[in-house]
Protein backbone atom coordinates (compact mmCIF):
# COMPACT_ATOMS: atom_id res chain seq x y z
CA UNK A 1 0.00 0.00 0.00
CA UNK A 2 2.97 2.05 1.11
CA UNK A 3 4.62 1.20 -2.29
CA UNK A 4 1.04 2.48 -4.39
CA UNK A 5 1.37 6.14 -2.42
CA UNK A 6 4.95 6.32 -3.60
CA UNK A 7 4.29 5.44 -7.18
CA UNK A 8 1.28 7.42 -7.28
CA UNK A 9 3.16 10.52 -5.77
CA UNK A 10 6.11 9.78 -8.71
CA UNK A 11 3.51 9.74 -11.34
CA UNK A 12 1.99 12.96 -10.26
CA UNK A 13 5.43 14.72 -10.00
CA UNK A 14 6.11 12.74 -13.74
CA UNK A 15 2.98 14.50 -14.36
CA UNK A 16 3.87 17.71 -13.10
CA UNK A 17 7.22 18.24 -14.66
CA UNK A 18 5.94 17.00 -18.09
CA UNK A 19 3.04 19.58 -17.51
CA UNK A 20 6.03 21.92 -16.02
CA UNK A 21 7.98 21.01 -19.42
CA UNK A 22 5.01 22.03 -21.62
CA UNK A 23 4.25 25.01 -20.49
CA UNK A 24 7.96 25.48 -20.85
CA UNK A 25 7.69 24.87 -24.21
CA UNK A 26 4.77 27.20 -24.85
CA UNK A 27 6.64 30.09 -23.30
CA UNK A 28 9.45 29.03 -25.38
CA UNK A 29 7.09 29.19 -28.21
CA UNK A 30 5.25 32.22 -27.27
CA UNK A 31 8.59 33.87 -26.87
CA UNK A 32 9.53 32.46 -29.97
CA UNK A 33 6.21 34.42 -31.53
CA UNK A 34 6.79 37.22 -29.89
CA UNK A 35 10.29 38.25 -30.87
CA UNK A 36 9.54 37.11 -34.25
CA UNK A 37 7.13 39.15 -34.04
CA UNK A 38 9.28 42.30 -32.70
CA UNK A 39 11.64 41.61 -35.49
CA UNK A 40 8.71 41.84 -38.18
CA UNK A 41 7.58 44.79 -37.08
CA UNK A 42 10.76 46.27 -36.71
CA UNK A 43 11.70 44.96 -40.41
CA UNK A 44 8.72 46.57 -41.76
CA UNK A 45 9.28 49.63 -39.46
CA UNK A 46 12.52 50.19 -41.18
CA UNK A 47 10.72 49.50 -44.63
CA UNK A 48 8.63 52.26 -43.90
CA UNK A 49 10.87 54.65 -42.89
CA UNK A 50 13.47 53.26 -46.25
CA UNK A 51 10.03 54.12 -48.10
CA UNK A 52 9.40 57.38 -46.54
CA UNK A 53 12.86 58.31 -46.97
CA UNK A 54 12.81 57.28 -50.97
CA UNK A 55 9.73 59.09 -50.89
CA UNK A 56 11.04 62.71 -49.03
CA UNK A 57 14.20 62.34 -51.60
CA UNK A 58 12.17 61.92 -54.56
CA UNK A 59 9.91 64.81 -53.29
CA UNK A 60 12.58 66.82 -52.51
CA UNK A 61 14.76 66.06 -56.21
CA UNK A 62 11.38 67.26 -57.36
CA UNK A 63 11.07 70.94 -55.83
CA UNK A 64 15.06 71.12 -56.77
CA UNK A 65 14.22 70.43 -60.44
CA UNK A 66 11.13 72.85 -60.58
CA UNK A 67 12.96 75.73 -58.43
CA UNK A 68 16.25 75.23 -61.04
CA UNK A 69 13.81 75.77 -63.70
CA UNK A 70 11.82 78.55 -61.97
CA UNK A 71 15.48 80.07 -61.44
CA UNK A 72 16.22 79.64 -65.67
CA UNK A 73 13.30 81.10 -66.43
CA UNK A 74 13.47 84.13 -64.23
CA UNK A 75 17.06 84.72 -65.84
CA UNK A 76 15.80 84.52 -68.84
CA UNK A 77 13.46 87.00 -68.10
CA UNK A 78 15.80 89.29 -66.63
CA UNK A 79 18.32 88.90 -69.92
CA UNK A 80 15.29 89.57 -72.05
CA UNK A 81 14.35 92.82 -69.70
CA UNK A 82 18.14 93.91 -69.38
CA UNK A 83 18.89 93.78 -73.35
CA UNK A 84 14.98 95.53 -73.99
CA UNK A 85 15.83 97.93 -71.46
CA UNK A 86 19.05 98.80 -73.27
CA UNK A 87 17.69 98.46 -76.74
CA UNK A 88 15.21 101.27 -75.43
CA UNK A 89 17.71 103.77 -73.43
CA UNK A 90 19.76 103.27 -77.26
CA UNK A 91 16.74 104.07 -79.54
CA UNK A 92 15.87 106.92 -76.52
CA UNK A 93 19.44 108.23 -76.37
CA UNK A 94 19.55 108.85 -80.91
CA UNK A 95 16.08 110.28 -81.24
CA UNK A 96 16.06 112.52 -77.57
CA UNK A 97 16.06 115.50 -79.85
CA UNK A 98 13.70 114.40 -82.44
CA UNK A 99 11.29 116.99 -81.46
CA UNK A 100 14.16 120.06 -81.29
CA UNK A 101 15.69 119.18 -84.62
CA UNK A 102 12.12 118.67 -85.92
CA UNK A 103 11.07 122.38 -85.07
CA UNK A 104 14.26 123.63 -86.31
CA UNK A 105 13.67 121.87 -90.13
CA UNK A 106 11.90 124.90 -91.22
CA UNK A 107 14.47 127.15 -90.49
CA UNK A 108 16.62 124.89 -92.27
CA UNK A 109 14.40 125.15 -95.63
CA UNK A 110 14.74 128.80 -95.36
CA UNK A 111 18.44 129.02 -94.99
CA UNK A 112 18.34 126.50 -98.14
CA UNK A 113 16.38 129.05 -99.78
CA UNK A 114 18.21 131.69 -99.11
CA UNK A 115 21.43 129.68 -100.04
CA UNK A 116 20.09 129.30 -103.72
CA UNK A 117 19.55 132.88 -103.71
CA UNK A 118 22.74 133.31 -103.35
CA UNK A 119 24.12 130.83 -105.90
CA UNK A 120 22.10 132.96 -108.33
CA UNK A 121 23.22 135.91 -107.63
CA UNK A 122 26.31 134.86 -108.35
CA UNK A 123 28.57 138.27 -107.48
CA UNK A 124 30.86 138.48 -103.97
CA UNK A 125 28.74 140.19 -101.42
CA UNK A 126 29.69 140.28 -97.53
CA UNK A 127 25.81 139.78 -96.44
CA UNK A 128 25.26 136.67 -98.60
CA UNK A 129 29.15 135.28 -97.13
CA UNK A 130 27.62 135.97 -93.89
CA UNK A 131 24.15 133.66 -94.79
CA UNK A 132 26.71 130.95 -95.88
CA UNK A 133 28.59 130.69 -92.99
CA UNK A 134 25.46 130.62 -90.85
CA UNK A 135 23.97 127.81 -93.30
CA UNK A 136 27.14 126.01 -92.83
CA UNK A 137 27.68 125.75 -88.79
CA UNK A 138 23.98 125.18 -88.52
CA UNK A 139 24.12 122.31 -90.89
CA UNK A 140 27.04 120.88 -89.38
CA UNK A 141 26.40 121.22 -85.95
CA UNK A 142 22.82 119.09 -86.95
CA UNK A 143 24.62 116.85 -88.74
CA UNK A 144 26.82 116.01 -85.62
CA UNK A 145 23.53 115.60 -83.72
CA UNK A 146 22.43 112.76 -86.40
CA UNK A 147 20.39 114.46 -88.60
CA UNK A 148 21.08 113.33 -92.48
CA UNK A 149 19.33 114.85 -95.58
CA UNK A 150 17.32 112.45 -97.48
CA UNK A 151 18.45 112.33 -101.01
CA UNK A 152 15.03 112.02 -103.47
CA UNK A 153 15.70 113.59 -106.87
CA UNK A 154 16.43 110.97 -109.67
CA UNK A 155 15.68 108.60 -107.13
CA UNK A 156 12.88 105.80 -107.67
CA UNK A 157 9.78 106.78 -105.76
CA UNK A 158 9.38 105.19 -102.43
CA UNK A 159 6.08 105.88 -100.86
CA UNK A 160 7.84 104.91 -97.17
CA UNK A 161 10.24 108.26 -97.76
CA UNK A 162 8.68 110.27 -100.19
CA UNK A 163 5.10 112.00 -100.54
CA UNK A 164 4.46 113.16 -103.98
CA UNK A 165 2.43 116.66 -104.58
CA UNK A 166 2.51 116.21 -108.01
CA UNK A 167 3.14 114.21 -110.83
CA UNK A 168 4.43 115.64 -114.11
CA UNK A 169 4.91 113.95 -117.25
CA UNK A 170 8.61 112.26 -117.16
CA UNK A 171 11.34 114.10 -119.50
CA UNK A 172 12.79 111.04 -120.45
CA UNK A 173 11.41 107.11 -120.09
CA UNK A 174 13.57 106.47 -117.69
CA UNK A 175 12.40 108.99 -115.49
CA UNK A 176 9.07 107.50 -115.14
CA UNK A 177 8.30 106.39 -111.68
CA UNK A 178 11.34 108.27 -110.39
CA UNK A 179 11.36 111.71 -108.67
CA UNK A 180 11.62 114.34 -110.88
CA UNK A 181 12.08 117.24 -108.35
CA UNK A 182 12.20 117.57 -104.65
CA UNK A 183 10.22 120.60 -103.10
CA UNK A 184 10.99 120.18 -99.60
CA UNK A 185 13.93 117.73 -98.24
CA UNK A 186 12.77 115.03 -96.21
CA UNK A 187 15.59 113.91 -93.10
CA UNK A 188 16.20 111.22 -90.97
CA UNK A 189 17.79 111.40 -87.64
CA UNK A 190 20.22 108.26 -86.64
CA UNK A 191 18.73 106.32 -89.68
CA UNK A 192 15.07 107.04 -88.23
CA UNK A 193 12.73 109.11 -90.80
CA UNK A 194 11.69 112.51 -89.17
CA UNK A 195 10.49 114.04 -92.44
CA UNK A 196 9.48 112.84 -95.76
CA UNK A 197 10.35 113.91 -98.61
CA UNK A 198 7.78 116.01 -100.54
CA UNK A 199 8.47 115.34 -104.24
CA UNK A 200 6.93 115.68 -107.49
CA UNK A 201 7.15 112.36 -109.73
CA UNK A 202 7.47 111.24 -112.83
CA UNK A 203 4.25 109.38 -114.95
Amino acid sequence: MKRLGVDIAISKKININAMDENKFDQEQDDLNTQEFQERMNEALSSDMESDQEQVASMEADGQIAELKDKNLRLFAEFENFRKRTTREKLDLMKTASQDILSSLLPVLDDFDRAKQIVDQIGEPDPFAEGVLLVYDKLNNLLKSKGLEELESTNKEYDPELHEAVATFAAPTPDMKGKVIETLTKGYLLNDKLIRHAKVVVGA
